[in-house]
């Protein structure tokens, strides 16, 4: 459903979330080995995110990269999305069809109508802080 890079920003950002939260910076290197993208790649998606003022870049001897505590609170998840797909996933058609809409619909169009807006409730409502929470108490995983 999201974009590879979507995939990558999401896990990322949690993964920073959850270092942020003990006051730790993290390298480009380790968020790309935690969430196995390539560095290259990982590095392009952090810059999407630094943009978008999800997360803070601090260059030097003890940069990496951080989120702030109030906004790890704050951050949802649409805004992850946003930064690195656009707004595209509340809008495309099911089938990937190029017209498909109210006048001319697709033959899941009513019912993937129904899960892009549950999709859109999850996004909206969930944040970092509550995905970093569930990975320190270990009732989630970003890697296995």
């Amino acid at each position: 459903m999201f974009s590879k890079a979507c995939e990558y920003g999401i896990k990322a950002a949690i993964f920073i979330a959850v270092n942020s939260s003990e006051h730790r910076r993290v390298s480009p290197k380790e968020i790309s080995e935690e969430i196995d993208s390539p560095q290259a790649f990982t590095a392009k998606i952090l810059q999407a995110l630094v943009r978008n003022d999800i997360v803070q870049s601090v260059r030097g001897a003890h940069g990496g990269f951080e989120i702030e505590k109030d906004k790890i609170a704050t951050t949802k998840l649409s805004q992850i999305v946003f930064a690195i797909d656009g707004d595209n996933i509340y809008k495309g058609c099911g089938l990937g069809l190029h017209t498909c809409d109210e006048n001319h619909p697709c033959p899941v169009h009513d019912k993937f109508k129904v899960v892009r807006e549950e999709l859109r409730e999850m996004l909206e409502n969930t944040t970092l802080e509550q995905l970093a929470l569930d990975i320190k108490s270990g009732v989630s995983f970003l890697k296995i």
